[in-house]
């Protein structure tokens, strides 16, 4: 835990489970990055289970979402997959700042249909991304919102690629929107998290891009002001137990 309020949220959450029983029997909305759906309601089941408290979940890019808050949307927690569009709600004060932790990492892939005949790379800022799509185009998040697509137009910017690439994107909604471009055969590339690639039988990884490129991959989650009830400060402290932790990492993210 990174703050005294969540160690003091997860000291409750540990005495309510030692009484045994249900904690809170209510559902707690979330909003949460595309890229969580499977890890994070595999741990909402867990939770129900020990708690009897439900998650109910609305998975998008995190852009979309923080608007969807900022506009009186009734999510209880935001789980973003990158900094920026937690701090624009913290600095509108729609978040708990004291409740936010950066909880896990990720990296960025590039993917290609699983029958492509690439074959799997290592990647530098000298790999000529543009030229491996030839004429068919790239798909990702929307580089202008989309954390996704803002990651890897960090590491197109970084590498001197931005002006060749920009051109040949097919600029999704969300990350799972740009992976089922590639599966469906739309697009011969498109890049993602390494997390989304590995629950994809219909892509396969051809290369990771190097952490230098681009910042980190941070997902930050935290209460929404006003809607921060017992069950949402049970819910959010229980995402950084062992038992949530090692869905996690079955998924493929690195926990902080």
């Amino acid at each position: 835990m990174s703050s005294p309020y969540l160690r003091s949220l997860l000291a409750g959450l540990v005495l309510c489970f030692a009484a045994g029983g249900p904690c809170h029997a209510e559902d707690v909305m979330v909003f949460a990055a595309a890229s969580l759906t499977n890890a994070l309601n595999d741990i909402a089941e867990q939770f129900s289970a020990k708690t009897g408290t439900h998650m109910s979940a609305s998975y998008a890019a995190s852009s979309a979402l923080a608007k969807q808050i900022e506009q009186g949307a009734p999510a209880q927690i935001f789980a973003s997959a990158d900094l920026k569009w937690m701090d624009y709600l913290v600095e509108k004060k729609l978040v708990v700042a004291d409740s936010r932790i950066n909880l896990l990492g990720n990296r960025l892939v590039l993917v290609a249909p699983a029958d492509s005949k690439l074959d799997k790379m290592e990647i530098t800022p000298k790999t000529d991304i543009a030229a491996l799509a030839g004429n068919g185009r790239i798909s990702t998040g929307d580089p202008d919102s989309v954390p996704v697509g803002l990651y890897f137009r960090q590491a197109m910017e970084r590498s001197g690629q931005w002006a060749a690439i920009e051109p040949k994107l097919a600029r999704a909604d969300s990350v799972r929107a740009a992976l089922a471009q590639v599966e469906r055969g739309e697009a011969p590339l498109g890049v993602v998290y390494a997390t989304d690639a590995a629950i994809s039988r219909k892509v396969k990884v051809v290369g990771v891009f190097p952490e230098s490129m681009h910042d980190f991959i941070v997902y930050p989650f935290a209460l929404v002001t006003g809607k921060d009830s017992a069950a949402a400060k049970g819910l959010l402290a229980y995402l950084s137990t062992n038992d949530a932790k090692a869905v996690w990492v079955r998924y493929g993210f690195k926990v902080n």
